[in-house]
């Protein structure tokens, strides 16, 4: 399911007071007005397209049913010993590499993110955390969890909560460093708004979370990216009307937000990446898919968008790069149908050329690829696409991170064996923009540490995307998610060159 999937954490016997105070807080928050049934809205504006996926009444149900489900696997686990105790990591790592690691053995974190400081070796991780609180009483669960490296990865802080705000609780982390200064940028879900705070002390402190979504009720999936000198950031979310793409903007730092909605289609929209090239271009990567099959499945086919600004988002233009065919879909315990379809990323290197990393079908329920996109002119014209995974495997969530003058750095998941039950996840480089890539790296070498471990690969993702960063001393180091099933529970893995 490539949303990012928000999930909330409250015990069955206060789901139907939870589900009124979220409806009633979010639209409350969001419009200024009293709280409206907005599936109900949605359908008397002709809001077509993804189904039940626009939000609303149904949408919280089916969350909260999920993290229900999530929880009670938690529990399972740790009741049968199977999960939260500390067991040797055993890796066998690739030259250059310092071998798999998990960010904490003990704790069920989904759906990483990272950054890396490019003036200085400071990294920065977050990650959606189950099953624990940051505070007493009326805290958020999940909650975002930021864990800072001052030496490029090579050791890590204690975690901490992002921000232990009062609330329901946070979803669906994102974090930048802002390339001239070093603050970072940070946006966050809380419920189904979308919130930006920063932090100038290296993660130390962080500001007062700023809300970016003005009168648009409801807003998710969100991505950011922002100018060199941070006072001009772009957020894309997806809001009413079924999974419309929004752009959030600020030129101002971050204090202030304005918004516009870009694409007005019963296609539902999904934001995975973006960047701002050095002569101030903004490009953002997403997908988007039909649900207008029966019972709001995907139909048709999976295309692929870059939306691309060139006068400080005046004005953006929606260029298609690729259409794909639906592929193969998840089965494992949970999972919806379209666990792995739509995901993408987009970089840009110094000299402002772009690679467009996505994953997809060639044929109509077959296994998928991933694949690479290069574009010299900003993003507005794309080159041939180039298969990065192997073939006959299914392929899912590339992520992309670029640098220099061509220098290309990106990862995917892969099955092993044709098997949806051993996964790992592979590393390709380029040096001339993505023309050309080196041989495959195995990221994922470590066969223990988990109870989903084993020495074919891992059970199943566990979250709807990672990322990749490159560290101040130009050294990867990439991040992703591994469980039992989709259900969980599971954990936040990383990797890092030496």
């Amino acid at each position: 399911m490539p949303r990012r999937t928000l999930l909330f954490t409250v015990s069955l016997a206060l789901t139907a007071l939870v589900i009124a105070s979220v409806i009633a807080g979010v639209a409350g928050r969001s419009t200024g007005r009293a709280p409206v049934d907005r599936a109900r809205s949605e359908q008397e504006r002709g809001g077509g397209g993804g189904g039940g996926r626009g939000g609303g009444n149904e949408e919280l149900q089916e969350q909260l049913e999920v993290t229900q489900e999530r929880l009670t696997a938690l529990k399972a686990a740790k009741d049968q010993g199977k999960f939260g105790r500390k067991v040797a990591v055993l890796a066998a790592p690739a030259p250059g590499w310092a071998g798999e690691q998990v960010v904490d053995v003990t704790a069920d974190d989904w759906e990483p993110a990272i950054a890396a400081d490019p003036g200085a070796p400071f990294v920065y991780l977050l990650t959606t955390r189950y099953g624990a609180k940051p505070c007493p009483g009326n805290c958020p669960s999940p909650f975002i969890a930021l864990r800072t490296s001052s030496d490029g990865g090579a050791t890590w802080a204690a975690a901490k909560a992002l921000c232990a705000c009062k609330g329901s609780g946070q979803f669906d982390p994102i974090i930048e460093v802002v390339p001239n200064t070093g603050a970072v940028y940070a946006l966050y879900m809380n419920g189904f708004n979308v919130v930006f705070t920063k932090s100038s002390d290296h993660g130390q402190t962080w500001s007062t979370p700023v809300a970016t979504w003005g009168k648009v009720s409801w807003n998710d999936k969100p991505v950011i990216a922002m100018s060199n000198d941070g006072k001009d950031v772009y957020v894309s979310w997806n809001g009413p009307n079924a999974g419309d793409p929004w752009i959030a903007q600020s030129h101002d730092f971050g204090a202030s937000w304005t918004q516009t909605k870009i694409v007005d289609s019963p296609r539902y929209f999904y934001a995975y990446d973006a960047d701002v090239l050095n002569d101030g271009r903004v490009v953002f990567s997403e997908s988007s898919i039909d649900y207008g099959g029966q019972g709001s499945t995907p139909t048709g086919v999976v295309q692929f968008h870059a939306f691309v600004s060139s006068n400080t988002g005046g004005s953006w233009q929606n260029v298609l790069v690729d259409t794909v065919e639906l592929g193969e879909p998840c089965v494992a315990a949970g999972c919806k149908s379209d666990f792995y379809l739509g995901h993408s990323g987009v970089s840009a290197d110094a000299n402002g050329n772009l690679v467009y990393v996505y994953d997809g079908a060639t044929t109509s329920g077959g296994k998928q690829s991933a694949f690479a996109k290069r574009s010299t002119d900003g993003g507005l014209t794309w080159s041939a696409r180039v298969t990065l995974s192997a073939a006959g495997e299914q392929a899912t969530s590339p992520a992309v991170e670029s640098r220099g003058a061509g220098d290309v750095r990106a990862w995917y998941a892969q099955t092993n064996g044709g098997s949806h039950d051993a996964w790992n996840v592979w590393y390709r480089s380029s040096t001339d923009g993505g023309a050309t890539w080196a041989a495959p790296v195995k990221l994922s070498d470590a066969s223990t540490g988990a109870g989903y471990k084993t020495a074919a690969g891992f059970q199943e993702i566990y979250g709807d995307y990672g990322e990749a960063a490159i560290t101040s001393a130009g050294k990867t180091i990439a991040v992703w998610g591994e469980g039992f099933s989709y259900t969980g529970p599971g954990g936040v893995w990383f990797n890092r060159q030496l």
